[in-house]
């Protein structure tokens, strides 16, 4: 009695050679088949850190520009008006982010993969999360500083637009600075390039984390209020953590910065009295 030809059946349901193999699921538009990406905390596709190929020098020439451009303006810009303010505050902030953008635009990937700076509506929601969950943590603590060090240190702002008042137009203008502005700027600067370069040479991010939270601390360049910066940071570094991506750090950046921004065009327009 002869064999049957061909290999002999496997188990029920198993596979029993190479055309039985299970067939990888096909992509539209011929982009390769999608192996799946790993999950994140609480279901999120958090980027993964990219290799970069400069490193934290690149941080120290865009802190350059930041006080060079700070020094220049300091020196030429008055401060009897809140258009002139907002001008020498937001002008270094903006040349420091553009830097940045240029920088690995220009020695990197590009901003989207060097400093994570994709858009996705799970960041927004991210972002708006961590941001309203910090303000538990951050409000009681500058709160504590106020009573600890007086309202004259207790915001740096507060003191550069003291006694100016303004019209709606430019006290919104203001507003939108805090808001909007200095967080786009600052987590493309702190938390896209500074982490990206730690990254390079700390392998855990915890530790990136907390490095670049002082580090961002520090770089105000207010020792008194650095306690303070520090603890209203943590949050932003969590949602990088959580997803990878600026977007989340951006929105609950600009989450920390919505009341004192809104106290400021206030105090501009003399709805409420001097910080």
């Amino acid at each position: 009695m002869s064999s049957p030809s061909g290999p002999w059946p496997g188990p029920t349901g198993a596979p029993t050679g190479p055309d039985d193999a299970p067939a990888a699921v096909a992509q539209p538009g011929g982009w390769p088949p999608d192996p799946g990406r790993p999950r994140g905390p609480f279901g999120l596709t958090p980027s993964p850190t990219p290799r970069v190929r400069w490193g934290l020098w690149a941080f120290g020439v865009v802190e350059l520009v930041f006080l060079g451009s700070s020094a220049v303006l300091g020196l030429t810009v008055g401060v009897d008006s809140a258009p002139e303010v907002l001008l020498a505050i937001a002008v270094p902030t903006l040349l420091a982010a553009l830097t940045s953008i240029l920088w690995t635009t220009w020695r990197g990937d590009g901003p989207a993969a060097d400093l994570g700076l994709r858009f996705r509506w799970e960041d927004v929601g991210v972002g708006l999360l961590v941001g309203v969950t910090g303000l538990f943590v951050t409000v009681p603590a500058a709160v504590g500083y106020l009573y600890l060090v007086g309202p004259d240190l207790s915001t740096s702002i507060g003191v550069a637009f003291e006694g100016i008042r303004a019209s709606w137009p430019v006290a919104l203008a203001v507003m939108f600075g805090v808001v909007v502005v200095a967080p786009v700027c600052e987590e493309v600067v702190y938390r896209g390039l500074l982490w990206n370069a730690v990254a390079k040479w700390i392998s855990r991010p915890w530790l990136v984390y907390l490095v670049t939270t002082a580090v961002f601390a520090l770089a105000h360049l207010e020792l008194l209020r650095a306690p303070l910066l520090f603890v209203v940071a943590l949050p932003l570094g969590v949602a990088r953590l959580l997803t990878g991506r600026l977007t989340a750090s951006i929105v609950a950046h600009a989450v920390n910065n919505f009341l004192p921004g809104l106290a400021l065009a206030l105090m501009l327009v003399g709805a409420l009295p001097a910080m």
